[in-house]
């Protein structure tokens, strides 16, 4: 009797341990850099979603070395994997162009969850560099990475602003920039992410810094939105900054079920106010943000915004 009584509350406890395992939903989050903004909003994402589903998701975030690579792999990646970029990257893959080229037909399998807060650029130059605009660049020592969205678009308006071969660009890892510029091997670096970025708020705490701003000129050149950094968010910057911003958004494929796709996004939005009392990165995100998202919305995505009531382009549906 003993014995079996053993061995009845053995397979009571091995089948309890498998409905557990089965009742949890396993999520693969391709993010950012460890060193980026990004990367730290998707460990606050998978905390909270393992918060607000009552440990029933649990996000695994993985380090990418940029948005292109996050893109790339969704043609190849089963299952529940969710990765960010910006809409314009999806909008490449799917008509096959640029660096997606030839077209793989996985990429028209990409779907839509929710928008996170938009990459902003972000040209930090030491204080005492004599540097106050773009122009004064010239001659300096300037990082922009390697690989990233921001690498690229610095480089861009380097490029737009008459600045191509002007600059003396440093060639190692956006990883290095702080270190270079306290040591003063660099005059500044570029780096794009959410405000308040990591590596802005390690470098101004290091070093005095300015971060320039864009002429409305500027802005225009370059064909991105505009976004102003409130004076103060970063030390010994006192006024306010403008410059780019790019949408951001989550992204997975058709592979995952409505299900998944449905609990992923309700989550996401009842715990906003809880991601935002963690980062201030959190709080101007809403759903309005879904204009700027290219491709369709997963269903099960859908479902939920249907049922709140939000307005989403007919070209997400």
């Amino acid at each position: 009797m003993k014995k079996l009584l053993t061995g009845s509350l053995c397979a009571i406890a091995i089948s309890a341990a498998s409905l557990s395992a089965a009742a949890e939903t396993r999520v693969t989050y391709k993010s950012a850099k460890t060193t980026s903004s990004y990367y730290q909003m998707a460990v606050q994402l998978a905390e909270a979603m393992k918060k607000g589903s009552n440990g029933e998701i649990i996000v695994t975030v993985e380090e990418s070395q940029g948005s292109v690579q996050n893109v790339k792999e969704a043609a190849v990646r089963s299952g529940n994997y969710v990765f960010t970029t910006p809409p314009v990257l999806v909008k490449l893959a799917q008509k096959g162009i640029k660096m997606f080229k030839p077209k793989n037909p996985k990429y028209d399998e990409i779907r839509g969850l929710f928008p996170i807060p938009s990459l902003t650029m972000h040209f930090v130059v030491r204080a005492d560099a004599g540097i106050n605009s773009f122009a004064d660049l010239a001659g300096k020592s300037f990082l922009i990475g390697k690989g990233s969205f921001g690498a690229r678009e610095a480089a861009k308006y380097l490029k737009l602003f008459g600045l191509d071969g002007k600059v003396s660009i440093a060639n190692v890892e956006l990883n290095a920039a702080v270190g270079a510029l306290k040591n003063r091997k660099i005059d500044g670096f570029a780096t794009a992410g959410s405000y308040p970025a990591p590596n802005v708020l390690e470098a101004a705490a290091s070093v005095k810094v300015n971060v320039l701003s864009l002429s409305p000129e500027q802005i225009k050149k370059t064909k991105r939105n505009t976004m102003v950094i409130p004076a103060g968010t970063y030390a010994g910057v006192d006024k306010d900054v403008t410059t780019t911003t790019l949408p951001v958004m989550a992204y997975t494929t058709s592979a995952m079920s409505n299900d998944t796709a449905y609990a992923l996004t309700k989550t996401y939005w009842e715990g906003k106010a809880d991601l935002g009392a963690t980062a201030a990165w959190w709080k101007g995100v809403t759903p309005s943000y879904l204009k700027t998202m290219y491709g369709k919305l997963h269903p099960g995505a859908l479902k939920y915004y249907d049922e709140i009531k939000a307005e989403i382009p007919d070209s997400l549906r």
